[in-house]
């Protein structure tokens, strides 16, 4: 239940007031009309009240006279404030206050019915478990000790929809979007994010996003450190593996200048599994002040990974972390990693790391279950994001509510 409906009448009416000056310190970059201001404070108040529905029509009803349906719905499809301003915005607002130690990468599903809502199609969604007819949202989050934040939001646009004209058209897509995987757009998001005023922390991300060498490499480039999730096919270079520059063939062939390594890579799968009982130890952490200590078998190892992203990447590739899950009893390692956390990184901190992007869960949950991230039926490419934006916002002032022992918690 939503801090505004969980306190008495004077209870709401202050929470109403700081839901307003938040609302307006928030906006107030992204917007340049005073009716602008208003409906983002109007449709602002309507994620947070009650309400099985937070799409427009469901949340003006509910309303009342407080809000018009024409000036919101024109104000979320069709007026031109930035939203990433404004997520911007709340990022920088909340962050401080959630001691962040991680920034998390991934993509959720937005049921739909029919086919004209920008990027929808039958596709994979990990929110539905399966195929079904959705849009598909990459988000970059803060996760902090005390909460977390969204630090972006990127709609996955596929190519049939990126070549179509007339369903653009109809999407009011801009002709500068193009066609790019979600990999791309995650990126892109946090690269943007690194250049707020945010505390940086590692980018964790599944193996959709830790598998793609052209990702890793410009996160690396960006001085980002990450811990990303790999699969069990990924092949890496030994620790063992020398690189040597071989000598140049008879007294006239060109001089050799690319070194070679003196082994073949294999899949880290096979490297782990031949490793030592010696290589492997038990470690307990904890992902949250509150949380039981976690223990589990993990090893440490040293490598190079083999697949290189571009011509460009450094040769020999620099070293990295994997790190493997390999609990107890088990037949086989559950999950693997690669990091390029410093080389005295403890075993503490890149197994906490690893397991931490669960919280992001916990985000989906609210922003759907509460805040209805997923219920906008609109058909504007820009309504998606201002819609996305806005529930930031939302999701940002319940975050700082419960950060505050003075202020009503949500029941």
């Amino acid at each position: 239940m939503a801090v505004m409906v969980a306190v008495d009448r004077q209870g709401r009416a202050v929470v109403r007031e700081r839901l307003e000056a938040f609302g307006a310190e928030v906006l107030a970059g992204a917007v340049n009309r005073p009716v602008q201001l208003v409906n983002g404070g109007v449709y602002l108040r309507g994620l947070i009240e009650q309400g099985p529905r937070k799409s427009l029509e469901p949340m003006v009803a509910r309303l009342g006279g407080e809000a018009d349906y024409e000036s919101l719905q024109n104000f979320l499809a069709v007026s031109p404030w930035d939203p990433a301003l404004v997520v911007r915005a709340v990022a920088e607002r909340v962050a401080p206050v959630i001691d962040v130690q991680a920034w998390v990468l991934d993509d959720t599903g937005f049921p739909k019915d029919g086919k004209h809502s920008p990027g929808v199609k039958r596709q994979y969604s990990g929110a539905l478990g399966k195929i079904g007819n959705c849009q598909i949202g990459v988000s970059a989050h803060a996760v902090g000790e005390q909460g977390t934040v969204p630090l972006g939001w990127a709609l996955y646009l596929p190519e049939e929809w990126c070549e179509d004209p007339e369903r653009r058209r109809q999407a009011k897509i801009p002709a500068e979007v193009v066609f790019k995987t979600k990999p791309e757009l995650g990126v892109e998001l946090i690269e943007q994010a690194a250049g707020w005023d945010v505390p940086n922390a590692p980018v964790l991300g599944d193996q959709a996003y830790g598998d793609n060498t052209v990702l890793r490499e410009r996160l690396h480039d960006s001085e980002l450190e990450y811990v990303l999730s790999v699969g069990a096919e990924t092949k890496v270079f030994t620790p063992e593996t020398t690189f040597t520059v071989p000598e140049r063939r008879g007294s006239t062939g060109r001089p050799r200048s690319r070194p070679r390594p003196d082994a073949e890579p294999v899949a880290i799968a096979r490297l782990i599994t031949g490793l030592g009982e010696e290589q492997f130890q038990t470690v307990t952490f904890r992902d949250g002040p509150d949380a039981q200590p976690v223990t589990s078998r993990f090893c440490f190892v040293r490598v190079r990974a083999a697949n290189r992203a571009e011509k460009r990447t450094p040769w020999p590739p620099r070293e990295e972390w994997l790190i493997a899950e390999w609990p107890a009893g088990h037949d086989q390692p559950s999950d693997y990693w690669i990091s390029n956390l410093p080389i005295d990184a403890q075993p503490e901190q890149l197994a906490r790391l690893a397991r931490l992007r669960w919280k992001i869960e916990l985000d989906y949950k609210q922003l759907k279950g509460e805040l209805g991230l997923d219920h906008y039926e609109g058909r504007s490419y820009l309504g998606w994001y201002h819609h996305t934006a806005l529930v930031t916002a939302a999701h940002g002032f319940l975050t700082l509510e419960r950060q505050s022992p003075n202020h009503p918690r949500s029941a």
